[in-house]
């Protein structure tokens, strides 16, 4: 594959895209008008892939609520009591969700007369109790969840009664002195090879947003927009800073057999059409809700509301319009026909071609099996199998998942065949994936090669290893946010990630 940088300008790019009114390629953090209104709502990110210690499992992943700064008490980042998270899997190739689950927050206070939703043993102050166990000192605010498995035959609780409690942000030492013990109390078991979490996370995403907001004005250092061989090859290292470093987001992780995602309840094949399902992850507010004098949500009725939805972090980043992202965030992905303009002449491709870079002409068909059941995430579908046009993150689960020490960041596009867009892991690099493929390199992986990128090539906090997957949160006390300026860029001289 060819790396030579390309020679044009990105200050081209940047008056191109203001004369143009086109959406910067980021992270899904607020990208819609809706959800810059809806903070809680707002669904970051989303996660599908084959659990490699398990290679029978999914593992599903629904980040919420973006930019939770670790100090910011006294309350905290609990989960929306008023919202319906929900995570859908259409195993048929028709669009439609087939296997929902569905998870709904109930918050406790434990001593109303304390100041703060978290303290610690102070004098005075008796230990509070929600979880049990080491760690368990310093939670007054406490979170239950329930999490309940729909199809078209029954509804099913699958915690089986049991209490499940969503672990909280990690205030500091002392009022929760043992931290790792009280998150590991929030991983839980349950019947039928299911297992499941809830709680404040280290943001996993990584991203430039500085950069990529002040007009795609990306840092020399990383090649100002288009990387370096050398800073291309490197899935270890930073060459810009990530914006995300010291930030917590709000992590349901959902953990199942594979058998409970296909349509007959059997694993087959990557050859096999059965082995893909679609997967996306929805926020849910009721229509109506009513305040209490005193402030409080009196109660709510009605129907749900879709408030936020996303699936295939291409499609919501780098195609839909700004002026539909509202629309597409609240309507089902079976609709997404009124949105085939996008997919197949998208304008942010229009503009790599105006400032210099080859990209294939319209209509892009190349981008279709981002959309549709097709090659190569579904080689056993045929042409009458490829489905509507619908924003689902496809994931094919007879694809042997890559170990977690030798997964490429650019996933497919690397030859590490179950990263993104086959699904997506923790660790895969949607940003330059997605930049890439709007680029053409679905369409032909020489001609259309040019290596866009932001610089930052993977997370500061690594995930870990062993589910929930998604690192501890960042502490309250102690944590720092990476930025121009300071450390997190290794091989840059003195380990500082530069501001040019």
């Amino acid at each position: 594959m060819n790396r030579t940088p390309m020679k044009f300008s990105w200050r081209s790019f940047a008056l191109a895209l203001a004369a143009l009114s086109v959406p910067l390629f980021a992270s899904s953090h607020r990208e819609a008008p809706i959800t810059a209104l809806d903070q809680k709502a707002d669904i970051t990110d989303w996660y599908a892939f084959v659990d490699p210690n398990h290679p029978d499992h999914v593992v599903l992943i629904l980040n919420v609520d973006p930019f939770l700064e670790p100090s910011n008490g006294p309350n905290y980042f609990p989960f929306d009591p008023g919202i319906l998270y929900e995570m859908k899997i259409d195993n048929n190739q028709d669009g439609v969700p087939d296997v929902t689950f569905q998870f709904r927050f109930k918050t406790t206070i434990q001593m109303p007369g304390v100041f703060t939703g978290f303290v610690g043993n102070l004098a005075g102050i008796p230990p509070i109790t929600a979880l049990t166990g080491p760690g368990s000192q310093g939670l007054n605010l406490s979170q239950t969840y329930t999490v309940t498995m729909v199809t078209q035959y029954q509804t099913t609780d699958l915690a089986m009664g049991q209490t499940l409690y969503a672990v909280p942000t990690n205030v500091g030492p002392r009022t929760m002195p043992n931290y790792q013990a009280l998150r590991q109390q929030g991983v839980y078991s349950l019947p039928n090879g299911v297992s499941v979490f809830a709680g404040t996370v280290a943001d996993p995403f990584f991203v430039d947003l500085g950069a990529a907001f002040d007009s795609l004005n990306f840092r020399q250092s990383a090649g100002g927009g288009v990387l370096t061989a050398t800073v291309d090859a490197d899935d270890k290292n930073n060459y810009a800073p990530n914006t995300l470093a010291g930030f917590n987001v709000n992590s349901i992780v959902l953990e199942v057999p594979i058998t409970m995602l296909t349509v007959d309840g059997q694993t087959h094949p990557a050859s096999d059409k059965r082995a893909v399902i679609g997967s996306y992850g929805t926020t849910s507010r009721k229509k109506v809700s009513v305040l209490a004098e005193e402030g409080s949500v009196g109660y709510s009725e009605g129907s749900w509301a879709q408030v936020q939805r996303l699936g295939n972090p291409l499609i919501n980043e780098l195609i839909i319009g700004t002026g539909s992202k509202d629309r597409f965030s609240m309507d089902d992905p079976i609709n997404d026909g009124q949105f085939a303009s996008f997919f197949l002449d998208p304008l942010l491709a229009q503009i790599f071609s105006s400032i210099g870079i080859p990209v294939p002409a319209a209509p892009r068909t190349d981008l279709l099996p981002l959309v549709q059941y097709m090659a190569p995430i579904c080689p056993g579908c045929t042409a009458a199998d490829g489905g509507p046009v619908a924003d689902l993150l496809r994931l094919n689960t007879g694809v042997p998942p890559t170990p977690f020490a030798t997964q490429k960041r650019l996933g497919f596009l690397a030859g590490d065949l179950d990263g993104f867009p086959d699904g997506r892991r923790l660790n895969d690099d949607v940003i330059d994936i997605a930049a890439r493929a709007v680029g053409g390199i679905l369409a032909d992986a020489t001609k259309y090669a040019t290596p866009i990128g932001d610089g930052v090539n993977t997370p500061t906090t690594q995930p870990v290893t062993v589910f929930p997957y998604v690192a501890p949160a960042y502490s309250g006390r102690d944590s720092v946010h990476l930025g121009p300026g300071q450390p997190g860029c290794a091989n840059l001289p003195g380990g500082i990630c530069t501001d040019n």
